[in-house]
């Protein structure tokens, strides 16, 4: 089942894509796509309903109708570094000894196509497509055997990051990973059982048509059940928490010499099964 949230910015409805591709309206069942709704007795509710039953949405998503993000409401937007060998490489850093943890500003989410805006004073703005796993049923001290249980589906993520402001202004990363629009998640929220292996998800991203980052989650080093246990060692997980595990290589800090988005630029961006991502890039 593949969850979404669609029209305009902040008044957002709850949706599912049907088997043709168009959306339907899942408002007389739930009230948004978010918190209690993706416990998994909920989620099984919605799968147990028949698409063609429901409102039918006009328009076709992505073109003429607008998707936000495909959680809301979101409490904890938990970012992991550096999870990949080649990209931990392409940084000049080694993989880390566990996971790096850091967490990303909710106010940075946006719906998956929503313009992304440089910062004022960013001369170094960065992409990174990421797996995106989103908390259905929350928990702390959650066991690696156990952590599936706790997940409501996968999604894209650009990470997007300013890397003068993450490494060079006296402080933690999150100065270079929140601002506004540096967090677009969706298209759509996808239930494990649809996503399969989500160990061997193709991933891409490309900026004006080129391609810069082309990987797999296959090169992950802390896997999906891993960062889960992991990160409820320190925080308790709530529903419609998101857990965004790092990038592969390709990335504009890698290239030599760099290459930074300076406005004008669209980014495109997509993981196998979970959807695609465009976004224009604007200055602020």
């Amino acid at each position: 089942m593949k969850l979404l949230r669609y029209g305009p910015a902040g008044q957002e409805k709850p949706g599912l894509l049907d088997d043709d591709g168009h959306v339907r309206d899942l408002s007389a069942h739930v009230t948004d796509i978010s918190g209690d709704s993706l416990l998994p007795e909920k989620v099984a509710q919605l799968k147990g309903l028949d698409p063609s039953s429901l409102p039918l949405v006009p328009g076709q998503p992505q073109e003429d109708l607008r998707l936000g993000p495909c959680v809301g409401s979101v409490g904890k937007f938990i970012c992991i570094g550096l999870n990949y060998a080649d990209h931990a490489a392409e940084s000049g850093l080694d993989v880390p000894p566990e996971p790096v943890v850091f967490g990303k500003w909710t106010s940075a989410i946006v719906g998956p196509d929503d313009d992304v805006q440089i910062p004022r004073g960013s001369e170094k703005t960065d992409w990174e497509v990421e797996l995106g796993v989103v908390i259905g049923k929350g928990g702390k001290y959650i066991e690696e055997a156990d952590a599936l249980q706790h997940v409501a589906g996968f999604c894209v993520i650009n990470d997007v990051s300013e890397r003068d402001f993450q490494l060079n202004r006296a402080g933690t990363w999150d100065k270079g990973k929140g601002s506004d629009t540096f967090g677009p998640l969706g298209p759509w929220l996808v239930t494990p059982d649809e996503v399969g292996d989500f160990d061997q998800l193709a991933m891409w991203l490309e900026v004006d048509g080129h391609r810069y980052q082309n990987g797999s989650t296959s090169t992950m080093v802390y896997k999906v059940p891993h960062l889960i246990s992991y990160c409820s060692r320190f925080m308790s997980l709530q529903p419609g928490d998101v857990i965004s595990t790092g990038t592969p290589p390709g990335v504009g800090m890698g290239q030599k010499p760099p290459v930074y988005l300076k406005g004008g630029e669209v980014m495109r961006l997509g993981i196998e099964k979970l959807g695609t991502q465009t976004q224009n890039v604007k200055t602020a």
